[in-house]
């Protein structure tokens, strides 16, 4: 058999409005004081309270999906979709089905690119807390996170390895926070992960007639383990003649392994529908233009001007613009560092290899930090010669070990050297001039 991995993935991520997605309570779960504090009839999902749809929400998620090369629909609109589990106290979740925000992008990766089947917006749910009291196990709700606006974006089933669905990932969490719509802290759950994973016998075949997915991953590296256990799994199901079964599953980052939670649904088990407290949404070209606008410079975009204008490594690059601060603080110190006749090479490489604490040390210390480091302090050849002179007469045994061939007396030697000279002097002068007089 000639198997090859299909995978699709779906990804959540919470929006940093200071709102939540329907209603004025603030969005701030994390950082809560206390469970339920941030509620009221309408994310709590009390009869007659009426959503309101958050205009930055929808900006927002349109930016995103301009970003990853989408057509932006004109006519959208919001949906219910009917499930019953105790974090969703409505019994339904206000998402959209038909007619996302946006539909059909694209993201390039070295791997092959991944099309972007839909990226829409909805309601997050408010979270479980499994704990004892009074020796019962018990399930409390926390909404203080029901009703925080939820992108979610949805590949097509284009990845072929658990490594292309990491780099995709990576690359999709750059543009996020590059957007500055989100803190996409995995950690905290403000971006989910879910990879949807089938398994091909052989080249001719369509899609797979099934998919397992596995929900609520928070890391790249655990989203590669886990299609990895999957695909392996799949294979061995094939091998002893049966085909995976369709389900839901979870992933144990104990274990190394996934385990099965439920079947998994169909679009019709949740009875969508229009919500009809939520007119559609409308949208003119100029608008969509005017959000596009306001994009920034995105990674790739910002890649090839730093090749073109700075002359820089590919390695080097993708260091300087793994975020936009960085990337500033780069540009920054670049152009201070016109004053000083310091190449981009010079800062990008100071700032990469002394891993420099951005936040810590303005473009402005950085330079002087840069220019003290490099500047050579001359000193006449008597003095040098002296000094050299002092150290081989002070360490008889270093000047034997070398003499021996043991390479790392030179080294120490040549320190001593320049601790005599108090850092002065061109190093290559001094470290050859050290090298003739012990020959």
């Amino acid at each position: 058999m000639s198997y090859t991995p299909i995978i699709g993935l779906e990804i959540h991520v919470e929006l940093k409005t200071q709102s939540k997605m329907f209603c004025g309570c603030k969005n701030d779960p994390f950082h809560a004081p206390k469970p339920n504090i941030y509620t009221c009839p309408v994310c709590l999902g009390m009869p007659g309270g009426l959503p309101v749809p958050n205009k930055k929400a929808i900006e927002w998620t349109i930016m995103l999906g301009l970003a990853l090369n989408c057509k932006i629909n004109m006519v959208s609109k919001f949906d219910r979709k009917h499930y019953f589990y105790p974090d969703l106290s409505k019994g339904y979740q206000i998402s959209q089905y038909d007619q996302p925000l946006c539909l059909g992008g694209v993201l390039s990766l070295p791997e092959g690119d991944v099309r972007i089947h839909r990226v829409h917006l909805e309601e997050d749910t408010g979270k479980l807390q499994h704990t004892t009291i009074d020796g019962k196990e018990v399930t409390l709700i926390d909404f203080n996170r029901s009703g925080v606006p939820l992108i979610e974006i949805v590949t097509e089933p284009d990845i072929r390895s658990g490594e292309h669905a990491k780099s995709f990932l990576k690359k999709l969490h750059q543009i996020i926070r590059y957007l500055d719509i989100s803190d996409a802290d995995m950690e905290k759950g403000s971006m989910r992960l879910e990879p949807n994973i089938s398994v091909k016998q052989s080249e001719d075949e369509g899609l797979p007639p099934y998919k397992i997915e596995v929900k609520n991953i928070n890391s790249f590296n655990f989203v590669k383990k886990a299609i990895e256990y999957e695909v392996a799994r799949h294979i061995s199901i094939f091998e002893s003649g049966a085909t995976p079964k369709q389900e839901t599953r979870g992933w144990n980052e104990d274990a190394g392994q996934t385990f099965s939670q439920r079947s998994k649904e169909h679009a019709e088990d949740y009875r969508y529908f229009p919500d009809p407290d939520i007119p559609p949404l409308h949208f003119t070209e100029q608008y969509i233009e005017s959000l596009r606008e306001n994009l920034p410079e995105l990674p790739d975009e910002k890649a090839r001007r730093f090749k073109e204008a700075y002359q820089l490594s590919d390695q080097l690059i993708d260091m300087l613009i793994a975020s936009r601060q960085i990337a500033q603080y780069f540009e920054d110190a670049v152009k201070e560092g016109r004053n000083h006749n310091l190449a981009p090479t010079t800062i990008a490489n100071w700032i990469i290899n002394k891993k420099v604490d951005i936040h810590a040390v303005s473009a402005t210390d950085l330079l002087h930090q840069i220019v003290q480091a490099t500047t050579v302090i001359h000193v006449s050849d008597d003095e040098m010669q002296q000094a050299i002179h002092d150290v081989i007469l002070d360490h008889e045994k270093a000047v034997q070990d070398y003499k021996a061939g043991k390479k790392p007396a030179l080294m120490f030697l040549f320190g001593q050297v320049m601790k005599k000279l108090h850092g002065k002097g061109d190093k290559k002068i001094i470290y050859d001039r050290l090298e003739r007089s012990l020959s």
